[in-house]
C-alpha cells in the first residue's frame, strides 16, 4: 500500500467517524481550493465533485469578504449555510484544503462545528494540499 493510499484509508474512516458521529449529517467532502474532490462520505463521485466545484467559488467569494474586515488576513475560516431542508458548513482544513458537510435541519449545529474541527485539527497535514502549478497534471 501507498503512501498515498494510507493517507486516503485514513481520512474515509475520519470522515465517516464524523458523519456517524453527528446524527442527520448526510456528506462530507474534502477538496482543495481550487475546487477537486480529495475524498468523500455519504455521497457519490458526481455529487461530491459538483459541490467541491461549487465549495471553491464559495470559498473565494467567503475571502473575498473577509478582506474587508480591518484586521482581517482575508481567509475564510468558516462558512454557514442554513437552508429549507438543513444546513451546509464549509471549513477550513488547512492550507489549500477545505471540509464541506451537508446536514438535515435538525441536526445539532454546535456538536457539528466541535466534530469539524476536531477532524481538521486530527488530519490537518493529510488535508494539506499545496496549489497546482500551470501544467502540472489534474
Amino acid at each position: 500500500m501507498t503512501q498515498q493510499q494510507s493517507n486516503q484509508t485514513n481520512m474515509d474512516w475520519m470522515l465517516k467517524d464524523l458523519a456517524e458521529g453527528v446524527p442527520q449529517t448526510r456528506n462530507v467532502v474534502v477538496l482543495s481550493a481550487d475546487g477537486l474532490r480529495m475524498a468523500q462520505y455519504g455521497t457519490d463521485t458526481d455529487t461530491a465533485d459538483r459541490l467541491a466545484a461549487a465549495c471553491a467559488g464559495l470559498q473565494s467569494l467567503a475571502g473575498a469578504v473577509a478582506s474587508e474586515l480591518p484586521h482581517s488576513d482575508g481567509r475564510m475560516r468558516l462558512v454557514v449555510i442554513e437552508m429549507d431542508g438543513g444546513f451546509f458548513y464549509l471549513m477550513a482544513a488547512g492550507p489549500g484544503a477545505f471540509l464541506a458537510v451537508l446536514a438535515d435541519a435538525d441536526v445539532d449545529a454546535g456538536l457539528m462545528g466541535q466534530r469539524m474541527r476536531d477532524l481538521v485539527l486530527r488530519i490537518g497535514e493529510h488535508l494539506s494540499t499545496p496549489p497546482r502549478q500551470d501544467g502540472q497534471p489534474r
